[in-house]
């Protein structure tokens, strides 16, 4: 591993702070990213080894080393174009349906390769819910968007389609909205309706991790409460990775939170520490809001 790059928090003859991780990554250094040391014995539902990403020549993502905590809310967190949704898509190999990206090192699904010439992709994205920054619902009735998934699987006993319905329709808080309406277009419902009803399909198939690709960018306050409330009481049943780039979000739904910067893992640990106690200057400016 490279050597860790000084972290001295500010200039001695300056009351600026002095960004020497960020320069040095801007100066494209390799950066050990700092841990809390609370991460260290937790154990991962996913793991990434030394995980690189290239789009052609372009290098997106560089060496990330880290554990998505199982049982937990974990946030991506960092400027435009820092990598966070990338390392998101990286997990359910969306990336792939992109020309020219190639990646390096390891990842792993409760120890199951995600990168490996075996892996069977359509399996591994069965096994990974996956929810966008608009809403997507299917231009079909709310029912059939909800047990879409059952049904690509070969599922069409209608008992099991009408149970599976109903329990992720209440995972996701909309039943009581949507119980009336089951054979109406989805498409007719508001924003955030839309939302919870793609975390719904997202669901129903029970998958061991759900993946939320900014949520509530294209929400109103209201329904991004609506969603945050959802997100934290989904995790009680799901290991939850959330990208984000609203600092409150992040504090009020994480348990564990990640700070990128130009494709690298900067800082992570507990949101708490993260927000209140982070170790780097740079993370601390960050979530005030003074840098970035």
């Amino acid at each position: 591993m490279p050597a860790m790059v000084d972290i001295d928090k500010r200039g001695e003859n300056d009351a600026k702070p002095v960004y020497k991780v960020i320069e040095a990554i801007r100066r494209g250094e390799a950066v050990d990213p700092t841990l809390h040391p609370d991460m260290e014995s937790l154990e991962g539902v996913i793991d990434v080894d030394m995980f690189n990403l290239y789009y052609g020549d372009t290098r997106a993502l560089f060496d990330i080393n880290m554990a998505i905590p199982r049982g937990k809310v974990t946030a991506l967190i960092g400027p435009s174009g820092c990598g966070k949704s990338t390392l998101l898509r990286s997990i359910n190999r969306m990336n792939d349906l992109i020309a020219g990206v190639r990646v390096q090192g390891r990842m792993t699904l409760n120890g199951s390769p995600i990168y490996a010439p075996h892996v069977d992709v359509i399996g591994l994205r069965k096994r990974l819910g996956m929810v966008f920054q608009k809403p997507n619902p299917f231009p079909m009735s709310i029912y059939e968007n909800v047990v879409y998934p059952l049904r690509i699987d070969g599922e069409n006993r209608k008992s099991v389609l009408d149970e599976a319905c109903e329990r992720a329709l209440r995972s996701a808080a909309i039943w009581d909205e949507a119980k009336d309406r089951l054979k109406q277009s989805a498409l007719g419902l508001s924003g955030g309706q839309q939302q919870r009803l793609c975390i719904a399909r997202a669901v129903v198939a029970d998958p061991e991790v759900l993946l939320l690709d900014e949520p509530c960018s294209a929400l109103d306050p209201i329904a991004t409460l609506r969603i945050e409330e959802l997100i934290r009481e989904i995790a009680k049943r799901y290991t939850v990775l959330i990208v984000t780039h609203n600092m409150q979000q992040a504090m009020r739904v994480s348990d564990y939170t990640a700070f990128m910067y130009l494709g690298r893992l900067v800082e992570y640990g507990p949101t708490s520490g993260i927000f209140r106690r982070p170790i780097l200057t740079e993370t601390e400016e960050y979530v005030t809001g003074r840098f970035g």
